[in-house]
């Protein structure tokens, strides 16, 4: 019979008390004596949003309120309830804090149970001392920032202006102040809580891998750990059982110790694939252990059966010798995607904010996202919906344009932050990729003479525990990688890289001759709209530009110091250049951007998919805002989508006829397919101004590839408007192509595409 594994709920409500003073309180009676107001809150919460609750701060994302916020960075917050716990025979209770923000201390009835430093993952503590009834638990956050004072901070060391206090500390990197984010350090149990009865004898851990797939058969191992009696007489099994429609698998070991390995064959297995490559094959696996024959406990989960493979070379060069593609199930995947970033500066919200992300990333056409490594590692929920809708995961290990410390300590805090990542995601298909950060590579470039081969974290403490727990799975120790050949080439011949330079004319140069076979960031500003710039700026701060307001929310986190103020003049020279001049007024300016934006986005993703195989894929940045800013997402905080928003959903399905840039008088009209059939498809192209078709014809669509239509003829003299319409066996298609060179006239812009898209 089962032992009971249940849980005990301790989220909804709290109370908190805070003080910009230390004190040591250790139980609620103690907290309250000290005189220190106590307020009620929820869990999960953060902080600031506990004091705007109770009208003790205005709302932190308008105007500058949450500059003044820095304030309470130095707050000692208490978080304290009671809960009862009734006994359940054969387990033993565990408190599970899934996110606490961050250097806590934590205390049950007046004793010291466990202490928390890394808000990243989740601190499993003992409830020693427990009773059935009455428990008091206290958890007291000490503040992030002066804990940071306690390091040593040597030259070797390098941070982003205002991330100096964030390189020893495991908390979300954005928190101290991004250009995508403001500083929002914050403390809080920002994940749920809750006990656990774990029984005496248990599966504590399990992994099942594919080791190898394919239509006609699937060898799988399945990797535990159990914690069982030690008496010799008794006998322990494993009984596994595996299902997905018709195909089904079981499987019956000998547990010999408590850690060991089962093998499973599948004849004929549904594999699991990405978006548009196949359908998203689930088994439903259950794994009980059975001691003397009867079953004592169990665990469920998802297996996806898939192979996944990275080919990449360490640099390129102009006649495209180089490389950096995703196989799936040994199949070539074209990558369009979007880099992931916080779902809001405040991450209690995560939970609430991430369901209605997660639909945009599908009806935008994504096949992947980059969790970009200035985040946190999002939680079950968001992966499980991966795994059910074919998006692969790039997953950046959380560091990011730094150059952090190596000495010992540091390496176990990551190499435990690691390990619990690890075994937290690995079972997810969905996951393509580990990365060990984000421009941490390129950060060795501030630092003259020094190779990131040296980087300690990302090629010994990172490999060793994937090498461990995962080994299977691709692994780039950074985005962009830069081993020891390329660091001999030039930056510009990586093969995967971040495609960001002068940001200047989207087709200039730069992007377009870029050697890059998949950019792995890439974007371009837009402007809000003015019904959401009204909800965060005030109204006497709305227009002109350049003002404390726009600049802080462009994002330059500190007041009065020029950290990333450049944005409100890159948007509006962006404009200039396609424009030829910047709007006086504040809805002119935010639509041209926008029309800016979504020209060099939709820019980018063609410029990839025209060039398929020689490119293999573009992320580009971003779906998302995390608060309200002036920035590269497509989708505003307020989830007001920008005009990029609709042109990159139109551009990223499985097939596209496009116009590729000229080279001379002709430039190509191509269809991109990436399906795995030959499509016939009828074409037209239209221009707009004069209503005349000057293409029309048939053409026959190689399976996953690019095929040229039809040359037609061009000239960069006449600003047109192409439209490109087609159909075929997946159904009806719409673009457009802008034709001739900058400047182009606003309101025929405006006209045009009203005309088509209705915008």
């Amino acid at each position: 019979m089962f032992t009971d594994r249940s849980t005990l709920d301790l989220n909804g409500s709290w109370s908190f008390a805070w003080s910009l003073t230390p004190a040591e309180p250790t139980t609620i009676a103690q907290l309250q004596q000290s005189g220190l107001r106590t307020l009620d809150c929820q869990v999960p919460g953060n902080f600031e949003l506990d004091l705007q609750k109770h009208g003790l701060i205005e709302e932190p994302f308008h105007g500058m309120n949450i500059a003044g916020l820095r304030q309470y960075e130095g707050a000692h917050v208490w978080y304290f309830r009671t809960f009862d716990l009734p006994p359940r025979p054969g387990t033993t209770p565990v408190l599970v804090l899934e996110g606490v923000d961050c250097f806590a201390e934590v205390y049950l009835n007046g004793q010291h149970i466990g202490s928390c430093a890394n808000m990243l993952i989740a601190h499993t503590l003992p409830l020693t001392g427990a009773r059935a009834e009455g428990n008091e638990l206290l958890i007291h956050i000490r503040p992030a920032v002066e804990e940071a004072r306690k390091f040593d901070y040597p030259p070797g060391l390098n941070a982003l202006g205002s991330n100096y206090d964030a390189i020893h500390v495991r908390k979300a990197p954005h928190m101290y102040g991004w250009d995508i984010m403001p500083r929002a350090v914050s403390a809080g149990l920002w994940r749920p809580v809750h006990i656990e009865y774990l029984p005496v004898e248990r599966i504590e851990t399990l992994f099942l891998d594919t080791m190898s797939c394919s239509a006609r058969e699937a060898r799988l191992t399945l990797h535990f750990r159990a914690r069982l009696g030690s008496e010799v007489a008794n006998k322990y099994e494993l009984e596994i059982t595996g299902s997905c429609g018709d195909s089904t698998f079981h499987q019956k070991t000998v547990v010999l110790f408590e850690a060991g390995r089962a093998f499973v064959e599948i004849s004929n297995p549904r594999l699991w694939w990405p978006r548009n490559r196949g359908p998203q094959s689930l088994y439903n696996v259950t794994v009980v252990l059975l001691k003397n024959g009867q079953p004592i406990d169990r665990a469920q989960f998802r297996h996806g059966i898939r192979s996944l493979e990275l080919r990449r070379t360490s640099t390129t060069d102009n006649t495209g010798n180089g490389e950096f593609c995703f196989l799936v199930n040994g199949e070539r995947v074209f990558i369009h995607g979007s880099n992931w970033v916080p779902a809001d500066a405040y991450h209690s919200r995560d939970a609430e904010r991430i369901p209605k992300i997660l639909e945009l990333v599908l009806d935008s056409g994504c096949n992947m996202l980059r969790c970009w490594g200035g985040n946190v590692y999002e939680p079950d929920f968001f992966f499980d919906f991966c795994d059910e809708h074919g998006i692969l995961i790039w997953q950046d290990f959380a560091m990011a344009c730094g150059y952090y410390p190596k000495d010992d300590a540091f390496c176990k805090a990551l190499e435990t932050e690691a390990r619990a990542v690890v075994r937290r995601l690995r079972h997810h298909p969905s996951l393509a990729l580990w990365a060990g950060d984000n421009e941490c590579d390129q950060a060795y470039y501030w630092i003259k003479g020094a190779s990131p081969e040296a980087n300690r974290l990302t090629r010994e403490v990172l490999p060793r525990v994937l090498q461990a727990e995962d080994p299977r799975r691709p692994y780039l120790p950074s985005s962009p990688y830069i081993d020891a050949e390329a660091l001999k080439a030039d930056e510009s011949r990586l093969p995967e890289n971040h495609l960001w330079g002068p940001r200047d004319y989207f087709k200039s140069p730069f992007y377009e001759q870029s050697l890059a076979h998949f950019a792995s960031e890439m974007g371009y500003h837009g402007c809000p709209s003015p019904e959401s710039i009204k909800k965060f700026i005030s109204p006497a701060k709305l227009w002109p530009p350049g003002n404390d307001e726009w600049l802080l929310h462009s994002t330059s986190p500190i007041p009065g110091v020029n950290l990333y103020d450049y944005r409100i003049e890159l948007m509006s020279n962006q404009i200039r250049e396609m424009f030829g001049r910047v709007p006086d007024n504040l809805d002119d300016f935010a639509f041209q951007s926008q029309c800016v934006q979504a020209e060099a986005k939709k820019f980018f993703i063609e410029l990839f998919r025209g060039a398929k195989w020689r490119r293999t894929g573009l992320l580009w940045w971003n779906l998302m805002d995390g608060w309200p800013q002036f920035s590269d997402a497509v989708v505003d905080y307020y989830f007001n989508k920008k005009l990029a928003y609709h042109f990159i959903r139109r551009v990223q399905q499985p097939v596209l006829v496009m116009f590729r840039e000229s080279r001379g008088w002709n430039h190509d009209l191509v269809v991109c397919n990436d399906t795995r059939d030959t499509l016939d498809l009828h074409y037209t192209v239209r221009d707009l101004a004069k209503d005349k078709i000057i293409a029309e014809g048939h053409c026959a669509a190689a399976p996953d590839a690019v095929t040229l239509a039809q040359e037609v003829p061009y000239t960069r003299s006449e600003a047109r408007f192409l439209v490109i319409e087609w159909s075929s066996a997946q159904g009806k298609g719409l673009n457009h192509y802008l034709s001739g060179n900058p400047p182009f006239d606003p309101a025929q812009y405006r006209q045009w595409i009203a005309q088509v898209y209705g915008h």
